[in-house]
């Protein structure tokens, strides 16, 4: 397999997805800031294309009047690593599920909805992992309530 050409890999990216792609570094990364409705396209692309064969990590940040999801890949083969963002907005957040690219995305994902309440369409599987089934709300969110 090839070594991946990271800068390559992002114009042809830019070049294929166009405004719903923004690509930006930092010390550690490369970001590409998707669309939410494009994300499944662009992971599908990272992975089967250019070989990003490990979902390291997935998170969601809270900003109040949105959500971002932030998801960490890496090609283990080829030492290379790329960042991935994209914001959602809404009380019913929501995004498409990774698992179809990535299954273990699965409990990344189930860990996200249980903590934040961000949903993700067509997960297998989408119930709390870490909280009782019976514990309302989720309890990471800006907008959750502590009694005290």
């Amino acid at each position: 397999m090839s070594k991946i050409n990271i800068e390559k890999m992002l114009t042809e990216l830019q070049e294929l997805m166009g405004d719903k792609l923004q690509i930006s570094r930092d010390d550690s990364f490369s970001w590409l800031n998707i669309n939410s409705e494009a994300l499944l396209d662009l992971m599908g692309r990272l992975k089967n294309d250019y070989g990003f064969n490990y979902l390291a990590n997935l998170t969601s940040v809270d900003y109040g009047e949105a959500f971002e999801m932030v998801y960490h890949l890496y090609s283990i083969p080829d030492n290379a690593k790329v960042g991935v963002k994209t914001r959602i907005t809404g009380n019913a957040a929501e995004v498409d599920s990774l698992v179809s690219v990535w299954s273990t995305a699965d409990w990344q994902e189930r860990e996200v909805f249980d903590l934040m309440g961000i949903r993700f369409k067509g997960h297998p599987n989408m119930i709390r992992i870490l909280l009782p089934d019976e514990f309302e709300g989720h309890p990471l969110r800006k907008d959750f309530k502590v009694e005290r």
